[in-house]
């Protein structure tokens, strides 16, 4: 059942619910909208602030009972002291989301003082996140011991009119990155290639969009034989997916957004450890956030041209796979030594990017769960970001931002092509430890040589090993709000 999150016009005091989120700062007095609340609960409100019960620091929460007439329980959400108003709402609201459906209610309010049209999309955003529970190969609970599941969410506001076109922008972003995560979360015997195409076909029924799926045959006559060889180890059929959405001015370049979609990927020859393998099926993370991004900006008819293009496959082990010190061909003629069978995604990716020529576009971004290297640099709170244009660069950075993705540039100093030169090929595919990241970028970098052009590394960012509070241990839907909002900006 699909998750609605509404405006309402109503005072906290009379919002009957079985559930109130109220989203306050750290530090702040009680605003004067929940006076009336306060006191039909007796004055339990600002007891709490006074006696520091509840000091609404950053995922701070405080569960109280309501009154005889309106909210059943109140639940208190700290946003803490924020720099950016719009990722605390958001964060906020998908931390008291899933509390929601945790105690198991059908439908929630929420309440805070801020109100812009960002405010309340963010809010609508983190609303639909925190309602998300993964369940598609997981048996139900016994009959007894199930909970209400948590269908709906009314946003309180002063003028439903206005705030209805911004709740509706976040709950369709909030249901497209709740996409991404379903696709990153399926097993790899489930969310195949395959799979990840007939999703692509059902987004461009739903949104009006054209797809295109090319399959073995026809990456072989496209020449294709740096995305090939990753395939070649496998019997599942390879995909290049594209989705167009064309609702940009006749002839606008359109932007395209690129996602490497490794089903899973046991490093092939190369092998994974095998502690921790099972995480590889997150390998195909960016393909979801191209998915995730496409059906937003499909469901919000932004006006501008936009491209997804996904390259899936498996990298598997066989008498077939490749091997270390192979020399294949990519679709844009340069040769590649494969040194290292588990840096596959920048070989699909290579092609995928080479691919991309043909719709003579304004910018091209990729995402990719590329280097554990970028997790040694980073960590798991920004996502590396490389590029070959300093302006769409700061765009994307820009995007990020106000998204909520964080990203930090990295270095593309010539010096380090030095790192990925070979005697055997033009480039091998792999330049080491050292600066692997980097490394892993200037490759790609030799496949977005006419076009504008920038890499996403998100392997720290795509999803967590913990649960943190707000969202689930598991896929993040990192880059789909960062793919919204740069596409928005360009409608603009």
């Amino acid at each position: 059942m699909e998750f609605r999150v509404t405006a309402r016009r109503a005072q906290p005091e009379s919002a009957d619910a079985p559930l109130l989120l109220l989203a306050l700062a750290s530090g702040a007095p009680l605003p004067s909208a929940l006076v009336a609340l306060d006191s039909a609960l007796g004055g339990s409100l600002e007891r709490s602030l006074d006696r520091k019960d509840f000091r609404g620091a950053r995922d701070e929460t405080l569960h109280l009972a309501g009154g005889a007439k309106g909210p059943q329980r109140i639940l208190l959400v700290g946003l803490g002291k924020p720099d950016n108003m719009r990722a605390a709402l958001r964060r906020a609201a998908s931390l008291g989301a899933r509390q929601a459906r945790k105690i198991g209610a059908p439908s929630l309010a929420w309440f805070a003082e801020e109100q812009s049209d960002a405010a309340l999309e963010a809010v609508a955003a983190g609303l639909a996140l925190g309602s998300w529970e993964y369940t598609t190969t997981r048996s139900a609970p016994p009959e007894d011991e199930r909970r209400p599941t948590l269908e709906s969410a009314q946003i309180l506001v002063a003028d439903e009119g206005r705030a209805a076109k911004a709740i509706a922008l976040g709950a369709a972003i909030g249901a497209g990155t709740n996409l991404a995560r379903q696709l990153a979360m399926l097993p790899g015997n489930v969310c195949t290639p395959e799979f990840l195409a007939a999703t692509a076909r059902d987004i461009a029924a739903r949104r009006g969009m054209r797809v295109d799926v090319l399959g073995r045959e026809e990456m072989e006559a496209e020449k294709m034989g740096s995305f090939l060889a990753v395939a070649q180890g496998t019997e599942q059929d390879p995909k290049l997916i594209a989705l167009e959405h064309r609702k940009g001015p006749a002839g606008s370049k359109p932007v395209v957004l690129v996602g490497k979609g490794l089903c899973f990927d046991s490093g092939g020859i190369s092998i994974k450890p095998a502690q921790g393998m099972e995480e590889m099926k997150f390998d195909m993370c960016g393909a979801a956030g191209v998915l995730g991004a496409m059906d937003v900006i499909g469901a919000l008819d932004l006006p501008v041209n936009v491209v997804g293009l996904v390259g899936s496959t498996t990298n598997m082990p066989s008498g077939d796979a490749m091997k270390p010190g192979d020399v294949v061909q990519s679709h844009l003629g340069k040769w590649i030594e494969i040194v290292n069978t588990d840096a596959e995604g920048r070989l699909v990716l290579a092609d995928v990017l080479s691919y991309a020529r043909r719709y003579d576009p304004a910018a091209v971004i990729d995402a990719a769960t590329l280097t554990g290297a970028c997790v040694v640099a980073l960590g798991h709170t920004a996502s590396g970001v490389f590029g070959n244009d300093q302006s769409l660069v700061d765009e994307v950075i820009a995007a990020g931002k106000s998204s909520g993705d964080t990203g930090w540039q990295l270095p593309m100093f010539d010096d380090y092509k030095e790192l990925i030169l070979t005697d055997a090929a033009d480039i091998k595919n792999t330049g080491g430890r050292a600066a692997g990241a980097i490394s892993a970028a200037m490759f790609l970098k030799e496949f977005a040589e006419s076009f504008p052009w920038v890499h996403l590394d998100v392997a720290g960012t795509a999803y967590s090993a913990t649960d943190l509070g707000y969202i689930p241990k598991g896929p993040t839907g990192t880059p789909v709000g960062l793919f919204v909002d740069f596409v928005r900006g360009r409608a603009h």
